[in-house]
């Protein structure tokens, strides 16, 4: 295991891991319930923090990370390639179906 990112917050961590396990990198996320020791405890301990499973797919996960990071949201709504339902454009997955709805730029 390798330690791959730390976010901001939950909410990015796990679009990022769910993004990451739609294109095949296994991970995990630690420090989930470490935010709520802010204080106690040094903030940037607190970041929730994508691992790696296997070292092997570094590489292509840093490029995904840069593209995460990268990433701009288009105003308005998109479209779910899958089913086809609006969601409003800063949603990465479809709220029906689940999906990932393509790409982050």
């Amino acid at each position: 295991m390798k330690r791959l990112y730390a976010a901001a917050d939950l909410i990015a961590a796990q679009l990022l891991k769910d993004w990451l396990q739609e294109t095949g990198v296994r991970t995990a996320i630690f420090n989930q319930n470490a935010q709520s020791g802010s204080g106690e405890i040094p903030f940037t301990h607190a970041y929730p923090e994508i691992w790696l499973m296997d070292v092997a797919d570094e590489e292509r996960a840093r490029e995904l990370v840069r593209q995460f990071d990268a990433r701009t949201m288009p105003l308005g709504a998109i479209n779910c390639p899958h089913c086809r339902e609006d969601n409003p454009s800063n949603f990465a997955s479809c709220w029906q179906c689940g999906n990932w709805m393509g790409s982050l730029a």
